[in-house]
């Protein structure tokens, strides 16, 4: 059957609106499940790739704020538990607020990752180049960064998936898949909603909230409530941007 002129137009640049709706209804399904899910016991089983990637956003978001801020990111570990540490070393730029942002880029670092990947879905081109990046960037930060031997496996693997769907699916799954992760991203602050409204992360250890408490005053709920909320404003703000008519 041949395609209309308008059909091309849309498989090279965006779906026709009952299509965009549809994608915009079940992403924002898929985000209200996510974090329903992940706040019941079974939820890290049924989401378990997706628990993995929200670790590796959450880590590698402390990691390259303290790179950033003129620390160093020594390496990253992830655990099959979907629990994970990134270690960092040396002074970093702006003191206080520097330890702040650093112990905030954790929960606040995947959201501004996945605004990105939304916003990236509205070109095919944005969708299947920023697909490549990230499962790239996966392996990469693997040689670099992973020092754990679940980590090591998990990782890469979770890139060379992605970069399969970058280089052999066809064109809407891309654009979904794109759409699909940055969702996943933004959703992962709420991974562990306990942990971003406590003060402990384990035994002797703060959690980022409390970091950021420790670094510029205010209690530690609420830092972990504005974390939350601008998580949930930048999801909300995105989707809208990515399905905005152009």
């Amino acid at each position: 059957m041949k395609e209309s002129g308008n059909n091309f137009e849309w498989l090279k640049n965006q779906a026709p609106s009952n299509v965009e709706r549809m994608g915009q209804t079940w992403l924002i399904a898929a985000a209200v499940a996510s974090i329903l899910l992940w706040q019941v016991p079974s939820g890290d089983y049924i989401l378990y790739p997706f628990t993995i990637l929200a670790t590796w956003f959450h880590e590698m978001g402390h990691g390259l704020a303290a790179l950033l801020l003129g620390g160093q990111f020594q390496q990253l570990q992830i655990f099959s538990d979907g629990s994970g540490v990134a270690y960092h070393s040396g002074g970093l730029f702006l003191g206080p607020i520097g330890r702040a942002i650093v112990a905030a880029a954790g929960p606040m670092g995947p959201p501004i990752a996945g605004a990105i990947l939304i916003l990236a879905s509205r070109s095919f081109k944005t969708a299947s180049l920023s697909l490549k990046i990230l499962g790239g960037f996966l392996i990469l930060s693997t040689v670099i960064w992973v020092r754990s031997l679940f980590g090591l496996v998990a990782i890469p693997l979770l890139g060379l998936i992605i970069l399969a769907v970058a280089f052999k699916s066809a064109r809407w799954v891309q654009g979904f898949a794109i759409q699909f992760l940055g969702v996943q991203a933004c959703v992962s602050t709420f991974h562990q909603l306990n942990y971003i409204f406590s003060d402990s992360a384990g035994p002797g250890l703060l959690s980022d909230s409390a970091q950021i408490q420790q670094q510029l005053f205010l209690p530690y709920w609420f830092w972990g409530g504005l974390m939350a909320a601008a998580s949930l404003v930048i999801l909300v703000q995105s989707l809208r941007i990515a399905y905005r008519s152009a």
